[in-house]
Order: C-alpha cells, then sequence, then structure tokens
C-alpha cells in the first residue's frame, strides 16, 4: 500500500538539514523499489527547503511509520511535524 508522507521542517533548521542530507540521501537510496518519489517542499520563491514529501510503499501503517521515524532527518529532529496518509496513485497509471 502506498503512503504519502508529509514532513514540515522545524524552523530555523536549515543547518541541520544541509548537515544530515547525505545521510538523508543514502537512506531514501536504501529504500529500493519501496521509494515511489521524494522531494523537498519549498518556499514561495522555491530558494528553500521547508520540508519533504515522500511516497513509499509499505505493507501497513505502522511499517510507513517505523520507516519514517528511521529517516536520518527525523533522527536529528529537523521535522516539526511528520503526517503520514495511505495514498492512492491515479496518474500516471
Amino acid at each position: 500500500m502506498l503512503f504519502a508522507i508529509f514532513c514540515t521542517d522545524r524552523p530555523g533548521r536549515g543547518q541541520v538539514r544541509l548537515d544530515n542530507r547525505p545521510a538523508h540521501v543514502e537512506f531514501l537510496k536504501g529504500t529500493g523499489d519501496a521509494l515511489r518519489m521524494a522531494g523537498p517542499t519549498l518556499t514561495e520563491d522555491g530558494a528553500t527547503m521547508t520540508g519533504s514529501l515522500i511516497v513509499i510503499d509499505c505493507d501497513d501503517l505502522a511499517a510507513a511509520e517505523a520507516w519514517a521515524a528511521g529517516d536520518p532527518y527525523a533522527k536529528a529532529g529537523l521535522f516539526e511535524s511528520v503526517v503520514i496518509r495511505p495514498f492512492k496513485q491515479v496518474f500516471p497509471q
């Protein structure tokens, strides 16, 4: 089942994001085919990262929560909030 993971950064934590980015990227790469898409959310001008949006295929919500908790960004305390919702991909087919 697909899950959309919406993460919002804590204000003023840009350096935490930068410091942990290499480990975060390796974590994502290690997810394999279960990772459907991932990327940062941005300010309106596109200049600053403000969070993350990830779509991942997991067995259930508990597995998606465990995966999200293992993200180096989460472990570093970057996120103010993390919301995980079941997701149905309609397009592209």
